[in-house]
C-alpha cells in the first residue's frame, strides 16, 4: 500500500509539473484518482 501511495505522489508532481495553467491541474488531478481508482 506503501508503494502505490509513493507512486501516486510522484505521479501527480510530475502531472502538476507538466501543465501551466488551472485547468490543466485538474485534468491531471483527475487522472491521477482514476489510475488510483483503477488500481484499487
Amino acid at each position: 500500500m506503501r508503494k502505490l501511495i509513493i507512486l501516486a505522489l510522484i505521479a501527480g508532481t510530475a502531472g502538476l509539473a507538466a501543465c501551466n495553467t488551472v485547468e490543466g491541474v485538474g485534468r491531471d488531478i483527475s487522472g491521477a484518482a482514476r489510475g488510483v481508482k483503477n488500481a484499487l
